[in-house]
């Protein structure tokens, strides 16, 4: 699996490719399928599949403003494209200049000189090139002129049930299951452990592993999931997954102001993980974030929360 940022990072005798072309943030059921199509095709043809993406977001040079929140960081979304069959990622910068591109230019410069596509197989929704002029339509034309076969996908299931825009509601909503359904597989976020206050150890009897996301990392809604903590880049065969509770907030028992992701590894108080990178995995929201009168409250409704939490790993 490859990864290349920009194409000048493509090698000069890369040959020619199946290519697939859009943000894939989420890489969701839908991204999924063409993916596998794409590398269908690529089978077929003897040739590598490609996938084309973009950073930053479009919509945050096309539109200006933030981007949409991140469902899935670049290179955790390159590692699942290449599970569902890509043999190489080409993260383009999107800049003023490349929105600006017509449709043949994107065309002739990206797919066609960039990576040598023989197909270029898309969502049958795909839109690209200046003012989004392109379509699979357009993609078909260019491809008699430029030697290239083009195919657009019909949408796996309804439209709005399969979108980033759609996760991304979801999550925002504490509807982790919505998002696990649409992505086929639990969200999850990543980032360092970091000290924070030392409640959970010092105060609370739940040691937890307090996470440094990303700016712009897409996280579910305040309260109280269910879920598993995964540590990155372990070492091999060492233990690296523990089924957990996981709160998100603001702490307002105490009156915080910054929100924090908090996991804890159910019945585990001897992990040693500040330093390291940990994703967690949303699978189950239990609650929605409270304030309590008192530490005895918060204590007796945490332990409430695990246990609760504990039921679902075992169901699950």
């Amino acid at each position: 699996m490859r990864t290349w940022h920009g194409l000048e990072e493509v090698p000069r005798d890369w040959g020619r490719s199946v290519v697939t072309i859009g943000v894939f943030d989420g890489v969701h059921r839908g991204h999924q399928a063409i993916v596998r199509t794409a590398a269908e095709r690529a089978r077929g043809l003897g040739l590598p599949v490609v996938v084309v993406t973009f950073d930053p977001h479009p919509d945050a040079v096309v539109r200006g403003g933030e981007p949409p929140a991140v469902l899935t960081p670049h290179p955790r979304r390159a590692e699942l494209l290449g599970e569902y069959g890509a043999d190489a990622v080409c993260v383009l910068p999107f800049t003023a200049e490349l929105s600006r591109l017509e449709a043949e230019e994107f065309v002739r410069r990206v797919l066609v000189e960039g990576l040598g596509a023989a197909a270029v197989v898309v969502g049958e929704d795909f839109r690209f090139g200046c003012r989004a002029a392109g379509s699979v339509e357009t993609l078909r034309t260019l491809g008699e002129k430029y030697d290239f076969t083009a195919e657009g996908l019909p949408l796996v299931a309804a439209a709005d049930t399969l979108t980033s825009t759609r996760i991304r509601a979801c999550l925002e909503a504490g509807d982790v299951e919505g998002a696990r359904s649409a992505l086929g597989r639990p969200h999850r976020v990543e980032g360092l452990v970091v000290h924070g206050a030392a409640r959970g150890r010092e105060l609370l009897g739940f040691p937890t592993a307090n996470l440094d996301c990303a700016p712009g990392t897409a996280v579910p809604a305040d309260g109280v999931y269910a879920g598993r903590m995964l540590l990155l880049e372990a070492e091999p065969g060492a233990e690296s997954a523990w089924p957990a509770a996981v709160s998100v907030g603001t702490n307002p028992t105490f009156e915080g102001a910054a929100r924090t992701v908090e996991g804890y590894a159910l019945d585990r108080d001897d992990l040693a993980l500040y330093g390291r990178r940990v994703a967690i995995e949303f699978t189950h929201r239990i609650r929605g974030q409270l304030r309590f009168d008192s530490v005895e409250e918060l204590i007796a409704a945490m332990a409430r929360d695990v246990d609760r939490a504990r039921e679902l790993a075992a169901g699950s």
